[in-house]
């Protein structure tokens, strides 16, 4: 299992005109939390991408149980319970500083493309190796 902690202080502009967090910007903050999840192992975008692989999402979900508000610190755990074999599923906690209850619950999925010819393909063996020593 890889896990990492993404701080975000939510925005003006994130929020709605009761100044709670708009409930799209949630899927942008798993966003976030992904890229620097995969940045923390050695795997950024901009690599995976170098390397001819897209991943596209093909499948969100968010439960909300209360909105974060303006100003406040979050924190987004991602994680990624299994290894990929053509898809990855990072699943998702959002947590206001004060609390322990997450306010957001939610996944991504995430087919692997080639990036040539659009096709789905299976993960590629340097991203399973290093997801695999990220996990120990």
């Amino acid at each position: 299992m890889i896990r990492h902690r993404t701080e975000i202080r939510v925005r003006y502009a994130d929020t709605d005109q009761m100044k709670m967090v708009y409930y799209g910007k949630y899927f942008e903050y798993f966003e976030q939390a992904r890229s620097e999840l995969l940045r923390s192992i050695g795997l950024p975008y901009s690599e995976i991408e170098k390397s001819g692989i897209f991943l596209p999402v093909i499948e969100a979900y968010a439960k909300y149980r209360r909105s974060a508000r303006y100003d406040d610190l979050i924190a987004v755990v991602s994680t990624v319970d299994e290894m990929p074999v053509a898809r990855i599923r990072i699943t998702y906690k959002i947590f206001d500083e004060r609390d322990e209850e997450p306010l957001v619950e939610g996944y991504t999925v995430h087919s692997f493309l080639n990036a040539e010819t659009g096709r789905p393909t299976r993960a590629p063996a340097q991203f399973l190796q290093i997801l695999q020593d990220a996990s120990r």
